[in-house]
Parts: C-alpha cells; structure tokens; sequence
C-alpha cells in the first residue's frame, strides 16, 4: 500500500469522519475516542460522535453530534466510554442498517471508525460491503437523491478493538487489557496478604469467557499454584494433582497458595469447572482453609493504565490515516500495535482466525488453540508450566553455579526476575547463587562498577566456582557486562557467558527497546499528572510543571506526555531553545481562551542544564501573569517504589526465564576438556526488546550505539511519537505520514495441508515477544 505525500494537515478536507464505540466498554477507548476526534480535526476533516453505539447509529438524530476539540478534553484518565456504548439487536437486521446508511449519507460521512470487539468489527464489515445495495435502496424509496448517493458512494471501515479479554488474533493488545491486568493484580496483591496471615487457598476467578489471557498473565505475574485457562483443560485426572501440588507448597513452608480461573475454564470433556467446584475439591481432600473470589466487572473499571492511554492514541492517530488513506479496492482494516510497531491487519482475516480458535477449542485441538491465540501466548503458557509444574532434576548439570547479581538503583519488577532466574535455573539442574550489593558485594569493595576491582571480582568468581553471570539493572549494568568483557584479556575467570537484562526506570539501556520497571515508573507518574489536573478542577488558569527521571533519556517525560495529554514535554534528545519556550507560554496563553484552562508541562531532569525547573517555572510564572499561574512538582524517588505493574512482572519473568534458558545452552557450547571457556563477543549479551522480538545482542556490538557521555542509546524509537504528542496538543506540526502502516497479512497463504496443521502468522500478542 502506497502513502501519499499530501500535507497531512489538508488530507481530510471536505471529508467526515465518525466514531462510535460499541459492545462491552474497555478502558482505553477514551484516548482512542479523543484521539481519532484531535487528529481528524489536524486533518482538516469533520469527526462526529455516534453516542450508543450502533444503536445511535440507527436512531441518529442528537446521537450523531459533531465533535470539537475541547469536547474530546479531560476524557484520559477515564474509563469506559465516555460516548456510550449498547447492544444493538437492530443494526443486525437490514432494516437497521439501512436507517444507519440514511443518516450517515445525510450529514455526508463516509469514514467510519467502530471501536469494539470482533462482533462490532464483523458488523462493520458487512454494513460496508452492503453499502452500495442499501444506497440503492435508499434511493428507490425516495429518502436520498441520486446526487446524495453518488457522493457517499463508498463507505470506509477502520477497527480498533477494545476488549479487555484479548482475544482478538492479529492484533497485538487489545484495548483495555492492560487495565484490567492492572485491577486483578491490585486485588491478587491484596488478597495475598490476607491469606498469608490465616494459611489460605484463595480461588480468583477473572473474566475470559473463551479467552485465558487474563487467567494466564496473571497466573504469571503472581507466582499461582495453578491456572485454568480455556484454551488447554487441565489433563484426566488433574484433581489428584492439583491437591498434590496445593500440599507440596504448604509442606515447603509457603503458608498461602494461589488459584487463577478463566469464567469459561472446562475439563477436556467440556464440563465447566468453577471456582465454586475446586473449593469443594481442595476442602473436602486437603482440609485447607478456601475462599473463592469472582472479580466480575470490576475488572472493567477504573482508570486506564498509561499503556492503554497510549495504544488507544496511537491506534486513533492511526485509524484516521488509514480512513483518509484507503481507496475502494482497501479492505476494512484493524489497526494496531505489534511489538512498539503500528500495524495494519485486513479485518476479516483477523475474525477468521479468531473463530480459528473456537473451533480448534470445540474440536477439542488443545495445542492447536494455545498456537492460534498466537507466539505471546503459546511462551506465556510455556513459561507458567515451566515456573509452576515442573520438579528440579535429581542430578545436577555439570556447570553448578550460575549467579544473578542486581546493579545499581532498584526498580519495580527486579524481583520477577530474579525469582523466574532462580528457577529455572534450579529447574535446568544449576546451583543457583545471589550476590548482595551488586558489584560491590562480588566484589567485597564499595565500588558501583568492576574495572577498579577487576581483579578481586575475579577471584571470587574463581573461588566459588561461578560459571556463568545473570547481570540485572540499568546503564550500571550494562558498563559492567562491558568491563567485564574487556577484563577477559587479562583474567581468564571472566571467561563465562554473561548476559545483561535492562532493569531500569530510565529505559536508557542500549539494544533494548523497553527496560524491566519503566512501566510501573511511567505509571506512577501518570497517575500523579491525573491527580496534579484534577487538583486545578476547582482553580481555573493554572498551569503545572512536573520534573521526572530519567537521567538524560527522555523516555518518562515523553510517554507520560502522552498518556496524561501534555502540553509539552522537554527532553534532551529533542533539542529546544527560548524561541520554542516562548512558543509554549504563547501556546498556553492562546489555550486559556478556551473552555480548557489548565496546562501541563513535563521536563526530564537533565534535559538542559541552564532551562532547568526552576528557570521554566520563573519564565512560565512572569510571561503568564495576569493569564495564568503557575505551579511545580519534582516527582523523585516515588517513580523507583511502588508495586510492579502487570507488565513489568510479566516481562520480568519472561526475561529471566529467558536468560538462564539461553545460559544454559551457551554453557554447553562453551565446555571443552572438562571447564568453560567463553571468550567470543556473543557469549556476553544483552537480553532485550527489539520491535517485534526478545533477542541477546552482544555487548562489544552494542558500543557503537551508545552515547557513554550521557548514558543513552543513539536511537530511540520512541522519538518517532513525539509529533503525536504535540499534534493532540493542538500545535501545528507536521506529521510525517510515510512512517504509517503498510497492510500486513494474519493467515499464511492456504496450501494443501490438514486444518489441525494451519498456523497463524500473526504479529506478537504483547508489547514484549519472544523469537
């Protein structure tokens, strides 16, 4: 698919564009919803608001309302769907649908964007190719004129799925699984506590009538005893090892245990199991002390999480250019995130494999239904099997010790790795060891990084036999990994595949796109922006300035940028002087005209050394006199606390697994005539996310892209978002629409092969992917 090289900003005049949210709500479709609305108007299209879905739709009349900018204000922080949503029996009848077309050809819209589930999206599609026979008819009936039909002779679809259960194939996250995530781990975290204190079993059954995504991840993110998911029954006669399992955690101290359950969990012959059955099961055979919690729609609820905020505008910046880009001969398209990559998928080709699913479920092809849900969910399954139902071996591996050491400052989500480190590699028959005080404890010397006390670290990894180094943390860690390499010229003991997993709130480490701990920081900040704004709800014509980490990566300020709908956000990579201050104070002035008067401002910490919080305060503070006043937070050390987010548990989890995983591999590639020895440039990586895929880089490769001055990665793929920020702020920019989507394919090419055998060739399922 061609893009054109139109100025963005007249791409959709004379054009008009609706958007409706249909089915169950998801948090999320409101900054898409705001989205699609800012980045239409930027167009030069009109953009309406269809209220209630199809139903209003059908009924039309004060149901399509014309949107404007300051209408899509404040609807970030959120949930549900501010323009409605319901159940629609008649846009399933043509009758209906003809009603729908009557009012849309009458205020000339022909762009319509359905966010929604595949039933919504399904809708869509037929209501498009439908679409000339219905104008057809329209006009027999004497209700539009031939001029009015040849005008709306065509009729785009663009889809954005919301749906907090993820189970729509093709597309990367839906919107509002991350925040449901984010409501079923408050509640897990809150009910392990409880349930320490008496000894426990907690049941919590989560939403997923057909889908186990949810049941899954956070099976993962808690450390379950067990999961039932829909998608793989457990095996004939799973009770008796369901209680042998629940009674081998209590006899190893653990005074709690934990059982995740998808609404529509069943055995293999299809009989439901609910959380009511496995309470009577675990009572009657083991005598514990059960509860049963069902999470029902709480899991709807609440703010949305800053990941969804952010793939809900990403996706409506999206949407909007695939309408105004499509021609007849486009199919109706889904958009969405894959890895940190916007694509565009056909949707019928999505719905296809999505009933895939059903059907392989039905037909009872268990393995074929974890494949088809795609790779995230097929190594998120592996990955819990592994943690949860594996025995270490009787035997030890020939390589006893590998040691997992955490660098520098903490973040949320270190200990998911650790702990996934530990055992899987316990699992994998190593001798797992833990350094406290990171290099200084391997070390024995209060230094942060090795080159100084190369030597003693040397020793000590001669001393206690160390085979291999698990090293988890930020920049600290990376030059580490780096050091250590170059130290193996001179002492043979550092001759040992090492691999680096990015933990970090910065996510400044070099070969990985996302850092274990960004998120829960990015949320933690966004969550004070939200409050910050609600505070000046009573006090008009304010305007905050919030300072964030980061060092001298500008990855927080600009994503929390998006998320919490800045006005600016100032950061080092993204080079700014007193003509773009002055901009700013100007653009904010004009804004305190409108019906939206609050401003908010981000700066990274070292994002200049001479504009720095105060200097932006004073300037904001005297050029806004008499228009607006000013106020400033320095967040600190509250973005590295906090619990960790779904996310960052997960990857955590995944990284570590993965690590050790590829240790133990490397350590047998690397045994020769009775000991180990390691010395090629890929035997000492960096674990990390590159657009679509988990992948190991070797650090001496990884030099060249690094900016050592300032602990930064040359390139940073998030740069490319920054536009987006600031066109939904309402600056005049330009959007550079050859970075767009082209269209991807979701179903190989059919060849002759049984169904059983058909694989789905579908971009990850989760903002992290494994190979």
């Amino acid at each position: 698919m061609s893009h054109t090289s139109m100025d963005p900003t007249k791409m959709g005049i004379g054009r008009s564009i609706a958007v409706l949210t249909s089915g169950g709500d998801a948090q999320g479709m409101n900054a898409a919803v705001r989205a699609t609305v800012r980045v239409g108007i930027y167009t030069g299209a009109k953009v309406y608001f269809v209220h209630e879905g199809y139903q209003g739709l059908v009924d039309g009349g004060d149901n399509i309302k014309l949107a404007t900018w300051e209408s899509v204000s404040m609807m970030l922080q959120l949930g549900g769907t501010v323009i409605g949503s319901a159940r629609c029996m008649d846009f399933r009848a043509r009758e209906g649908r003809m009603k729908a077309a009557l009012n849309l050809v009458k205020l000339g819209i022909t762009n319509l964007c359905v966010i929604g589930g595949d039933g919504s999206l399904t809708g869509a599609n037929q209501f498009r190719k439908e679409w000339a026979t219905l104008l057809v008819d329209l006009v027999k009936a004497g209700k539009i004129t031939d001029d009015e039909a040849r005008k709306s002779c065509h009729l785009n679809i663009v889809g954005m799925v919301g749906s907090i259960d993820n189970d729509f194939c093709g597309t990367d996250m839906t919107i509002g699984t991350d925040s449901a995530l984010h409501r079923i781990i408050e509640v897990v975290d809150a009910i392990t506590t409880t349930a320490q204190s008496h000894q426990r079993t907690f049941i919590l059954e989560v939403m997923g009538r057909h889908c186990g995504y949810l049941a899954l991840v956070t099976a993962l993110a808690c450390g379950a005893d067990w999961v039932f998911i829909p998608e793989m029954p457990p095996d004939e006669g799973w009770e008796g090892h369901l209680c042998r399992r629940l009674a081998d955690q209590r006899a190893r101290g653990s005074r709690l245990n934990v059982i995740i359950v998808a609404e529509g969990a069943m055995d293999r012959a299809g009989n439901p199991i609910s959380s009511e059955d496995i309470k009577k099961l675990v009572e009657k055979n083991l005598g514990f002390d059960t509860r049963t919690t069902v999470l029902g729609h709480v899991q709807r609820g609440g703010t949305p999480s800053a990941f969804d905020r952010i793939l809900g505008s990403r996706m409506g910046v999206e949407a909007v250019m695939a309408l105004l880009e499509a021609t007849p001969e486009t199919p109706a398209c889904v958009v969405s995130l894959s890895g940190n990559q916007a694509v565009r998928l056909p949707l019928m080709e999505c719905v296809q494999v999505t009933k895939d699913v059903t059907t392989a479920m039905a037909e009872k092809r268990w393995e074929d239904a974890i494949k088809l849900r795609g790779k995230s969910f097929e190594n998120n399954w592996n990955t819990y099997k592994m943690l949860a139902h594996i025995n270490p071996p009787d035997t030890k591996e020939l390589f006893d010790f590998v040691l997992a050491i955490n660098i520098g400052a903490p973040c949320a989500g270190m200990n998911a790795a650790v702990r996934s480190a530990v055992r899987i590699g316990i699992i994998q028959g190593h001798n797992m060891l833990a350094v406290h005080d990171g290099f200084e404890g391997l070390a024995q010397g209060k230094v942060f990084l090795p080159s100084e006390y190369i030597e003693e670290i040397s020793l000590t990894i001669a001393k206690f036999n160390i085979h291999s180094l698990v090293i988890i943390g930020g920049f600290e860690a990376y030059m580490g990994g780096l050091e250590l390499v170059q130290g193996r010229d001179k002492y043979e003991e550092l001759c040992i595949p090492m691999v680096v997993i990015p933990a970090t709130v910065s996510n400044n480490v070099p070969g990985s796109d996302f850092s274990i701990g960004a998120d829960t920081a990015l949320n933690t900040i966004t969550s004070t922006c939200d409050r910050i704004k609600q505070s000046a709800a009573g006090t008009k014509r304010r305007v905050f300035i919030i300072e964030t980490a980061g060092g001298y990566c500008g990855y927080l300020a600009t994503m929390a940028g998006l998320a919490a709908g800045a006005d600016a956000a100032y950061i080092y990579e993204d080079k700014f002087g007193i003509r773009d201050l002055e901009m700013n104070v100007e653009h904010l002035v004009q804004k305190m005209k409108t019906d939206v008067k609050r401003g908010l401002i981000l700066r990274n910490e070292n994002c200049n050394a001479n504009y720095t919080t105060d200097f932006i305060f004073a300037l904001y503070s005297e050029e806004g006199k008499g228009i607006f006043d000013c106020r400033k937070n320095v967040l600190g050390h509250m973005q590295q606390g906090g619990t960790p987010t779904p996310f960052d548990r997960n990857f955590g989890t995944k990284m570590g697994s993965k690590a050790v995983l590829w240790i133990t591999e490397k350590l047998k590639e690397v045994y020769r005539h009775g000991r180990i020895f390691a010395n090629t440039p890929d035997s000492a990586c960096v674990l990390g996310m590159k657009k679509r895929a988990l992948t190991f880089q070797p650090l001496a490769e990884l030099k060249e892209q690094t900016d050592f001055v300032h602990r930064i990665p040359k390139t940073s793929w998030w740069l490319k978002l920054r536009p987006i920020m600031k066109i939904l702020a309402k600056y005049n920019i330009s959007l550079d629409t050859s970075e767009h989507a082209h269209m991807e394919h979701v179903i190989k090419k059919r060849v002759s092969m049984p169904a059983p055998l058909m694989k789905k060739a579908c971009p990850p399922t989760k903002h992290e992917e494994e190979e």
